[in-house]
Protein backbone atom coordinates (compact mmCIF):
# COMPACT_ATOMS: atom_id res chain seq x y z
CA UNK A 1 0.00 0.00 0.00
CA UNK A 2 3.35 2.56 0.90
CA UNK A 3 4.51 1.97 -2.67
CA UNK A 4 0.98 2.43 -4.78
CA UNK A 5 0.49 5.77 -2.16
CA UNK A 6 3.68 7.75 -3.27
CA UNK A 7 2.90 8.18 -6.84
CA UNK A 8 -0.94 9.22 -6.08
CA UNK A 9 0.64 11.62 -3.79
CA UNK A 10 3.65 12.89 -5.76
CA UNK A 11 0.36 13.52 -9.04
CA UNK A 12 -1.69 15.45 -5.98
CA UNK A 13 1.22 17.30 -5.40
CA UNK A 14 2.00 18.03 -8.90
CA UNK A 15 -1.65 18.71 -10.04
CA UNK A 16 -1.84 21.39 -7.02
CA UNK A 17 1.74 22.67 -7.97
CA UNK A 18 1.19 25.52 -10.76
CA UNK A 19 -2.11 27.74 -9.20
CA UNK A 20 -0.41 27.43 -5.42
CA UNK A 21 2.86 28.74 -6.77
CA UNK A 22 0.83 31.69 -8.75
CA UNK A 23 -0.63 32.56 -5.37
CA UNK A 24 1.93 32.48 -4.12
CA UNK A 25 3.80 35.08 -6.36
CA UNK A 26 0.95 37.24 -6.59
CA UNK A 27 0.33 37.17 -2.79
CA UNK A 28 4.76 38.10 -2.09
CA UNK A 29 4.27 40.95 -5.10
CA UNK A 30 1.24 42.63 -3.34
CA UNK A 31 3.65 42.54 -0.30
CA UNK A 32 6.93 43.62 -2.02
CA UNK A 33 5.00 46.67 -3.15
CA UNK A 34 4.96 48.27 0.59
CA UNK A 35 8.38 47.35 1.83
CA UNK A 36 11.65 48.73 1.38
CA UNK A 37 13.31 45.92 0.12
CA UNK A 38 16.46 44.21 2.93
CA UNK A 39 19.35 46.96 1.85
CA UNK A 40 21.75 47.49 4.94
CA UNK A 41 25.48 48.66 5.01
CA UNK A 42 28.09 45.41 5.26
CA UNK A 43 30.59 43.79 3.20
CA UNK A 44 30.05 43.98 -0.72
CA UNK A 45 30.99 45.48 -3.49
CA UNK A 46 27.72 47.58 -4.74
CA UNK A 47 28.13 51.38 -3.45
CA UNK A 48 25.40 52.15 -1.15
CA UNK A 49 25.46 56.01 0.36
CA UNK A 50 27.63 58.25 2.10
CA UNK A 51 27.50 59.06 5.56
CA UNK A 52 29.66 61.29 8.04
CA UNK A 53 32.46 59.85 9.63
CA UNK A 54 32.19 58.77 13.22
CA UNK A 55 34.34 58.38 16.12
CA UNK A 56 35.14 54.54 15.53
CA UNK A 57 35.48 54.12 12.31
CA UNK A 58 38.48 52.70 10.28
CA UNK A 59 40.80 55.75 8.89
CA UNK A 60 40.53 53.06 5.67
CA UNK A 61 36.83 53.60 5.29
CA UNK A 62 36.84 57.15 4.55
CA UNK A 63 35.82 58.25 1.11
CA UNK A 64 38.72 61.18 0.65
CA UNK A 65 37.08 62.59 -2.85
CA UNK A 66 33.67 63.11 -1.31
CA UNK A 67 35.53 64.20 2.18
CA UNK A 68 37.13 67.17 -0.21
CA UNK A 69 33.82 68.16 -1.78
CA UNK A 70 33.22 69.33 1.54
CA UNK A 71 34.59 70.42 4.82
CA UNK A 72 33.99 67.52 7.20
CA UNK A 73 34.97 63.42 6.14
CA UNK A 74 32.35 61.34 4.68
CA UNK A 75 32.16 56.92 5.29
CA UNK A 76 31.83 55.11 1.88
CA UNK A 77 29.41 52.63 3.09
CA UNK A 78 28.97 49.30 0.63
CA UNK A 79 25.35 47.24 0.41
CA UNK A 80 25.40 44.00 2.61
CA UNK A 81 25.77 40.96 -0.37
CA UNK A 82 26.65 38.26 1.97
CA UNK A 83 23.45 35.61 1.03
CA UNK A 84 21.99 34.15 4.24
CA UNK A 85 20.49 30.87 4.11
CA UNK A 86 16.56 30.84 5.56
CA UNK A 87 15.38 28.09 6.67
CA UNK A 88 11.45 26.62 6.63
CA UNK A 89 9.88 24.24 7.92
CA UNK A 90 5.39 23.73 7.63
CA UNK A 91 4.11 21.49 10.40
CA UNK A 92 3.55 18.03 8.33
CA UNK A 93 1.31 16.25 10.94
CA UNK A 94 -2.53 15.27 10.28
CA UNK A 95 -4.09 18.37 12.58
CA UNK A 96 -2.67 20.41 9.53
CA UNK A 97 -5.05 18.91 7.39
CA UNK A 98 -8.11 20.40 8.91
CA UNK A 99 -10.99 23.09 8.20
CA UNK A 100 -14.34 23.72 9.66
CA UNK A 101 -16.05 24.69 6.57
CA UNK A 102 -15.70 24.20 2.89
CA UNK A 103 -15.03 27.91 1.96
CA UNK A 104 -12.24 28.06 3.94
CA UNK A 105 -8.62 26.54 3.14
CA UNK A 106 -7.29 23.45 5.15
CA UNK A 107 -4.39 25.04 7.65
CA UNK A 108 -1.77 22.81 5.79
CA UNK A 109 -3.11 25.04 2.60
CA UNK A 110 -2.07 28.54 3.92
CA UNK A 111 1.13 27.33 6.11
CA UNK A 112 2.31 25.97 2.41
CA UNK A 113 1.23 29.43 0.94
CA UNK A 114 2.28 31.40 3.39
CA UNK A 115 6.10 29.70 3.39
CA UNK A 116 6.31 29.91 -0.86
CA UNK A 117 5.17 33.28 -0.76
CA UNK A 118 7.89 34.15 1.83
CA UNK A 119 10.44 32.01 -0.21
CA UNK A 120 9.37 33.99 -2.88
CA UNK A 121 10.43 37.50 -1.18
CA UNK A 122 13.78 36.17 0.04
CA UNK A 123 14.38 34.33 -3.38
CA UNK A 124 13.74 38.01 -4.92
CA UNK A 125 15.96 39.38 -2.40
CA UNK A 126 19.11 37.55 -3.10
CA UNK A 127 18.87 34.81 -0.14
CA UNK A 128 19.08 31.18 -0.28
CA UNK A 129 16.34 29.60 1.21
CA UNK A 130 16.25 25.43 2.15
CA UNK A 131 13.61 22.98 3.84
CA UNK A 132 14.28 21.85 6.73
CA UNK A 133 12.24 18.50 6.04
CA UNK A 134 12.84 16.68 2.90
CA UNK A 135 14.77 18.38 0.07
CA UNK A 136 17.99 19.53 1.64
CA UNK A 137 18.92 21.53 -1.33
CA UNK A 138 19.30 25.86 -1.26
CA UNK A 139 17.43 27.02 -3.52
CA UNK A 140 18.67 30.36 -4.85
CA UNK A 141 16.85 32.73 -7.51
CA UNK A 142 13.12 33.62 -8.29
CA UNK A 143 13.47 30.79 -10.82
CA UNK A 144 13.61 28.28 -7.71
CA UNK A 145 10.64 28.42 -6.81
CA UNK A 146 8.62 26.02 -8.59
CA UNK A 147 11.13 23.15 -7.63
CA UNK A 148 10.82 24.06 -4.13
CA UNK A 149 7.15 24.00 -4.24
CA UNK A 150 7.58 20.93 -5.45
CA UNK A 151 10.14 19.74 -2.72
CA UNK A 152 7.81 20.97 -0.19
CA UNK A 153 4.43 19.25 -1.58
CA UNK A 154 6.66 15.79 -1.67
CA UNK A 155 7.87 16.04 1.82
CA UNK A 156 6.65 13.07 4.33
CA UNK A 157 5.87 13.58 7.65
CA UNK A 158 7.97 10.50 8.96
CA UNK A 159 10.75 12.29 7.54
CA UNK A 160 13.35 13.56 10.07
CA UNK A 161 13.98 17.13 10.10
CA UNK A 162 17.30 18.17 9.21
CA UNK A 163 19.18 19.92 12.06
CA UNK A 164 22.31 20.81 11.09
CA UNK A 165 22.28 24.95 10.86
CA UNK A 166 24.32 27.06 8.38
CA UNK A 167 26.39 29.88 10.21
CA UNK A 168 23.73 33.20 9.90
CA UNK A 169 20.62 31.18 9.28
CA UNK A 170 17.11 32.26 10.23
CA UNK A 171 14.24 29.34 10.56
CA UNK A 172 10.88 29.88 10.03
CA UNK A 173 8.49 27.15 11.55
CA UNK A 174 4.47 27.46 10.42
CA UNK A 175 1.80 24.85 11.67
CA UNK A 176 -0.58 25.05 14.59
CA UNK A 177 1.38 24.24 17.48
CA UNK A 178 -1.10 22.36 19.58
CA UNK A 179 0.80 20.22 20.99
CA UNK A 180 1.95 19.65 24.53
CA UNK A 181 4.14 22.75 25.63
CA UNK A 182 6.96 20.56 26.30
CA UNK A 183 7.02 19.03 23.06
CA UNK A 184 7.10 22.39 21.29
CA UNK A 185 10.15 23.22 24.01
CA UNK A 186 11.72 20.02 23.23
CA UNK A 187 11.71 21.43 19.79
CA UNK A 188 12.50 24.69 20.25
CA UNK A 189 15.31 24.28 21.99
CA UNK A 190 17.04 21.61 19.64
CA UNK A 191 17.32 24.84 17.38
CA UNK A 192 18.15 27.13 19.71
CA UNK A 193 20.89 25.73 21.05
CA UNK A 194 22.70 25.69 17.84
CA UNK A 195 22.48 29.06 18.17
CA UNK A 196 19.99 30.10 15.00
CA UNK A 197 17.16 32.67 15.46
CA UNK A 198 13.70 31.94 14.20
CA UNK A 199 10.53 33.00 13.62
CA UNK A 200 7.25 30.78 14.54
CA UNK A 201 3.43 31.19 13.14
CA UNK A 202 0.83 29.74 14.72
CA UNK A 203 -2.26 28.82 11.81
CA UNK A 204 -5.46 27.79 13.21
CA UNK A 205 -8.78 27.57 11.78
CA UNK A 206 -11.53 30.13 13.19
CA UNK A 207 -13.52 27.07 15.08
CA UNK A 208 -10.21 26.12 16.70
CA UNK A 209 -9.72 29.71 18.46
CA UNK A 210 -13.83 30.38 18.91
CA UNK A 211 -15.32 27.17 19.53
CA UNK A 212 -18.72 28.06 18.14
CA UNK A 213 -20.74 24.38 18.42
CA UNK A 214 -23.37 23.95 20.59
CA UNK A 215 -24.95 21.42 21.92
CA UNK A 216 -24.22 17.59 21.58
CA UNK A 217 -21.31 17.04 20.08
CA UNK A 218 -18.61 14.28 19.35
CA UNK A 219 -14.81 15.43 18.50
CA UNK A 220 -12.70 13.05 16.83
CA UNK A 221 -9.25 13.77 16.85
CA UNK A 222 -6.70 13.51 13.46
CA UNK A 223 -4.00 12.04 15.40
CA UNK A 224 -5.15 9.04 17.24
CA UNK A 225 -6.27 10.84 20.13
CA UNK A 226 -9.77 8.84 21.19
CA UNK A 227 -13.06 10.42 20.92
CA UNK A 228 -14.31 13.35 23.15
CA UNK A 229 -18.13 13.58 23.50
CA UNK A 230 -19.31 16.90 25.16
CA UNK A 231 -23.32 17.48 26.05
CA UNK A 232 -22.94 21.24 25.91
CA UNK A 233 -20.31 22.75 24.10
CA UNK A 234 -21.09 25.97 24.75
CA UNK A 235 -20.86 25.33 28.58
CA UNK A 236 -16.96 24.69 28.08
CA UNK A 237 -16.16 27.44 25.91
CA UNK A 238 -14.62 30.41 28.28
CA UNK A 239 -12.48 27.49 30.17
CA UNK A 240 -11.22 26.82 26.11
CA UNK A 241 -10.80 29.92 25.36
CA UNK A 242 -8.72 30.64 28.38
CA UNK A 243 -6.62 27.54 28.08
CA UNK A 244 -5.51 28.12 24.83
CA UNK A 245 -4.81 32.28 25.54
CA UNK A 246 -2.25 30.11 28.52
CA UNK A 247 -1.03 27.96 25.54
CA UNK A 248 -0.29 30.83 23.39
CA UNK A 249 1.10 32.73 25.95
CA UNK A 250 3.57 30.00 26.73
CA UNK A 251 4.74 29.60 23.50
CA UNK A 252 5.44 33.06 23.01
CA UNK A 253 7.23 33.08 26.29
CA UNK A 254 9.60 30.18 25.27
CA UNK A 255 9.81 32.17 21.93
CA UNK A 256 11.26 35.12 23.63
CA UNK A 257 13.30 33.53 25.95
CA UNK A 258 15.28 31.84 22.92
CA UNK A 259 15.32 35.36 20.93
CA UNK A 260 12.44 34.32 18.03
CA UNK A 261 9.20 35.78 17.13
CA UNK A 262 6.02 34.23 17.82
CA UNK A 263 2.58 35.68 16.13
CA UNK A 264 -0.76 34.15 15.23
CA UNK A 265 -2.93 33.65 12.07
CA UNK A 266 -6.30 32.61 10.94
CA UNK A 267 -6.95 30.42 8.01
CA UNK A 268 -9.97 32.86 7.57
CA UNK A 269 -7.71 36.17 7.26
CA UNK A 270 -6.28 37.08 4.40
CA UNK A 271 -2.66 36.14 4.52
CA UNK A 272 -0.94 39.53 3.39
CA UNK A 273 -0.72 40.98 6.70
CA UNK A 274 1.06 37.41 8.30
CA UNK A 275 3.55 37.39 5.17
CA UNK A 276 4.30 41.09 5.99
CA UNK A 277 4.81 40.26 9.65
CA UNK A 278 7.27 37.31 8.94
CA UNK A 279 9.52 39.37 6.07
CA UNK A 280 10.14 42.34 8.57
CA UNK A 281 11.18 39.75 11.23
CA UNK A 282 13.50 37.98 9.35
CA UNK A 283 14.99 42.01 8.07
CA UNK A 284 18.51 42.65 8.75
CA UNK A 285 18.89 44.12 11.96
Amino acid sequence: MAEAATPARAEAAAARLPPLVVAAERIAATVMQGVHGRRRSGHGDAFWQFRPYTAGDAASSVDWRQSAKADRLFVRETEWEAAQTVLLWRDPSASMQWRSGRDLETKADRADLLLLALASLLLRGGERVRLVQGDRRAFMGRAALPALAMALLRGKAEEQPDLSVPRHARLVMIGDFLQPIPEIQAALSSFAARPVRGQMLQVMDPAEETLPYAGRIRFDGLEGEAPLLIPRVETIRPLYAERLAAHRAGIATMARAAGWGFSTHRTDHPPHAALLALWLALAPQ
